[in-house]
């Protein structure tokens, strides 16, 4: 799908230097995350190519192209949460190149509705990492350079709650070494696109000691700056900066889950029930069986909707004063 000015832009379009067109599209793309972004072209392409296929424009699109396609991707096999995101990809679209949104069409509406009731909503939610599985996943990391980073990485996802995406975007420049442990800022996140910043406070702990293990790693690694969590090569070394971009390698995300498959392998579980979200549900699941009040909770996960976090104590609760305790 191809990239468009929006309508008040083009009176002077003609006028607009290649760079001046190019910084309105960054700024365009900005409005939403790096991973929003790609999937949302990923996206649109499979529109597109749909479309090319079947005769219909992609932009702006009919609401009878959009609804065949997402019955077409319905009977595909595709989940209710990739249907959801094909929509949002081509609304998104429209939106950027100022033109009526098909998806709004009561007729398309109808079809996503029973495109989901087709393919089913049930989630298939990644098990949680809780505070026992991520000790025996600590305890599977080898004493070298790559096993002090994943001991902080591991130790920091967990105890800070971090989406994956947080957890790579962090330099040591946000980290503030207080008496009572570390107060970590997250500069951009999923629910803060603006990047208003939040910080995190993370106690020395008992038990996992996150605070230490993330110093051990950067002591080890030498790191006084630039990304915390970063590629060791096979030979034990740090990644050297880009000779090309003089930019320093940082960890994927893709890696933080690659990680965690790894150690889960290594501590005999399932780990294809398992990945970079279970640091994040481990810790608001185990806050929750300890009782941690919901808004403390909240604190640490940076959640804006209570009932998410609900959903977390529900099921860490199920069996606390179950109402058939007393006869079953």
């Amino acid at each position: 799908m191809p990239e468009v000015i929006p309508a008040e832009f083009h009176d002077h379009a003609v006028k607009l230097p290649a760079e001046a067109a190019a910084i309105v599209r960054a700024y365009q793309q900005a409005s939403k995350a790096d991973s929003t972004v790609r999937a949302y072209r990923s996206d649109a392409l499979v529109f597109q190519d749909w479309c090319a296929r079947y005769g219909f424009r992609s932009l702006p699109a009919s609401p009878e192209a959009v609804a065949g396609f997402i019955v077409a991707e319905a009977e595909a096999g595709r989940a209710a949460s990739t249907l959801g995101r094909r929509m949002a990809a081509i609304r998104h679209a429209h939106k950027l190149a100022s033109l009526p949104d098909p998806t709004e069409d009561e007729g398309v509406r109808a079809a996503l509705r029973g495109a989901r009731r087709k393919v089913g909503v049930a989630s298939t939610q990644k098990a949680a990492a809780t505070a026992d599985i991520l000790a025996a996943l600590l305890m599977r990391t080898p004493d070298t350079l790559t096993g002090k980073r994943d001991r902080a990485l591991l130790a920091l996802g967990f105890a800070g709650a971090f989406r994956r995406s947080e957890l790579v975007a962090l330099d040591v420049e946000d980290l503030r070494e207080d008496p009572e442990g570390l107060r970590v800022l997250v500069r951009r996140s999923k629910v803060d696109q603006e990047g208003r910043g939040l910080e995190k406070a993370i106690p020395h702990g008992r038990f996992i000691q996150p605070v230490r293990l993330v110093r051990e790693w950067l002591d080890a690694a030498g790191i006084t700056s630039g990304p915390v969590f970063r590629p060791v090569s096979r030979s034990g070394n740090v990644r050297s900066p880009d000779p090309g971009t003089a930019k320093t390698p940082r960890l994927t995300t893709q890696a933080v889950a690659d990680i965690i498959k790894a150690y889960c392998t290594a501590a005999g579980l399932d780990a294809s029930t398992f990945g970079a979200h279970s640091l994040r549900a481990g810790y608001i699941t185990t806050a929750a069986e300890r009782g941690a009040d919901l808004a403390r909770i909240m604190d640490q996960s940076g959640h804006r909707d209570p009932r998410t976090v609900v959903g977390y104590i529900r099921r860490a609760n199920a069996f606390k004063g179950h109402s058939g305790s007393g006869f079953l």
